[in-house]
């Protein structure tokens, strides 16, 4: 007797691993900020395979429309036909039209293709407020919503297509989505990005029971940037995609809210144009060149480099002209300091992800033992401070918090500035020391020798390595937070240098 096949204990859906298939019909733009080319990195962005059909080729950039050109109505045919022949369509998102022909057409498609999910962006007014369809068309496009699952107007675009005033609050706002959403059947997102204040709320809004209330609002901060170039485009799209994957408006509202507005947040990185520009797509992905990371740090070491050497103790350590009191609290809040930073060290060891890294920060702690125990014994005549200073205490419960932190990346981006600026400024040191032939009776001469020390110079490359490579695994967020790490670390380096002044 044949067996009946096993059921898996766990069965997996197959079409819920695979990426949803998101067909963008909408006009291109050449700068890459708007249209086909935003919707494709907003699909990508949020999980799901992006294809195109294109309505309108404009002539374009972050400053303002030049011009638009609408190819023939049978070779969008020609293109939508040629999609959905062959592949299945998940998702369709909707954008520029221009033209009463194209919107007939599209219409056509949709009764022939019926896709599961449809978004329509009404693109009437451009961000640099061009207009990008045809007034004749207008009505068009009002015949065309009742075929959409979700709308997306902008506040302007709501009221020209109620034929109303443009919203000028949120309540009135909400109204006109009500009724918009009532005359059409559809679901309607309302936007507040046009409104003044300091919050950015974004809602839902459905009239038939679709949704779990009438309104679905999901709040958020507004970002203050000017690049909104594509902003209504990506959000579309974006809806598209996930509404495809999770299966509710609700809950793709509430995951590509946050997402677009990190990509707003960190659009200025993007660096694109004179005027609006775009908001970065992939600001989750970002992918750093070897060397990426440390660059960016090294610029806010530079900063403090320069505070350093404008330092009285460094002058006096150079000159020969500092203080023995000075110098000696320096060196015993330094003694004590390298205690605390033994630890931290070995805590990176513990986080490191790599025998590699491990033994090198374990290394690290051993040494700063051992050069603990030199000081006591050749520098401190076996005196040791019993109290740290204020700057030493509170550099190492910075580092002490980092390491409690629970990120490798932010740990060691903390631990740096100790390596990278000590090393720099004992580089400088040496070398004016050696410029000035070495003087005689100079009474820090052998401590400046110290700082001939090649193998700290390796380790301090090392730690960079280290923590760029950190930095090229990490998150958006973690980098960020290393980068703060690294800075705040940077700023107690220039503190400890000038506390023997303020405490000796």
């Amino acid at each position: 007797m044949a067996l009946a096949p096993l059921t898996p204990v766990y069965p997996v859906d197959a079409a819920a691993a695979r990426p949803p298939r998101v067909l963008s019909i909408a006009g291109s733009d050449p700068s890459g900020g708007a249209g086909i080319q935003a919707d494709l990195k907003s699909i990508a962005a949020n999980g799901g395979y992006g294809m195109a059909a294109i309505t309108a080729l404009t002539a374009q950039n972050t400053k303002g429309v030049r011009s638009v050109h609408v190819p023939p109505v049978e070779f969008l045919r020609e293109q939508l036909d040629a999609i959905s022949d062959d592949i299945e369509v998940d998702a369709v998102k909707i954008g520029m039209l221009g033209g009463a022909e194209v919107i007939e057409e599209v219409r056509r498609w949709l009764g022939k293709a019926r896709p599961a999910v449809v978004v329509l962006d009404p693109v009437m007014i451009a961000t640099s407020c061009d207009r990008l369809l045809e007034t004749s068309a207008e009505e068009a496009l009002r015949r065309l919503l009742p075929l959409a699952d979700l709308i997306t107007p902008n506040l302007p675009e709501l009221a020209m297509l109620l034929g109303e005033p443009e919203a000028r609050d949120w309540a009135s706002a909400l109204d006109q989505g009500k009724r918009l959403a009532a005359s059409t059947g559809s679901t309607v997102l309302v936007k507040g990005g046009h409104l003044a204040g300091e919050d950015c709320p974004d809602a839902l809004v459905n009239t038939t029971g679709l949704l779990s209330q009438d309104v679905v609002e999901v709040s958020g901060p507004r970002v203050d940037t000017s690049n909104s170039h594509g902003t209504g485009c990506s959000l579309s799209s974006a809806m598209a995609t996930a509404k495809a994957r999770l299966g509710s408006w609700e809950e793709a509202l509430r995951e590509v809210k946050p997402w677009l507005q990190e990509a707003l947040a960190c659009s200025g990185v993007l660096d694109v144009g004179k005027g609006n520009g775009p908001v970065h797509h992939f600001h989750g992905q970002v992918q750093l060149r070897p060397g990426g990371f440390a660059a960016q740090l090294w610029d806010a070491a530079e900063l403090e480099l320069a505070e350093i050497h404008a330092l009285e103790f460094i002058g006096g350590l150079q000159s020969g002209a500092l203080s023995k009191a000075h110098f000696g609290y320096y060196l015993a809040q330094d003694a004590l300091y390298l205690n605390g930073y033994s630890r931290v060290l070995a805590r990176a060891g513990a986080l490191a992800p790599s025998e590699d890294e491990q033994l090198f920060w374990a290394k690290g702690s051993q040494q700063c033992l051992e050069v603990e125990s030199e000081l006591h014994r050749n520098w401190l005549g076996g005196r040791m401070a019993t109290e740290a200073g204020p700057v030493t205490k509170a550099y190492v419960d910075h580092l002490l918090a980092a390491s409690a932190s629970g990120s490798y990346g932010v740990l060691v981006a903390a631990i740096l500035p100790c390596y990278w600026l000590y090393a720099e400024v004992g580089q400088r040191l040496h070398h004016e020391f050696v410029a000035a032939g070495e003087p005689s009776g100079h009474p820090y001469a052998d401590w400046l020798r110290t700082y001939a020390d090649e193998a700290f110079a390796e380790s301090t490359r090392k730690a960079i390595d280290v923590v760029d490579g950190a930095a090229r695994a990490a998150s958006a967020a973690e980098r960020a937070a290393m980068h703060e790490a690294f800075v705040q670390s940077c700023r107690y380096e220039t503190a400890f240098f000038d506390a023997p002044r303020l405490h000796a």
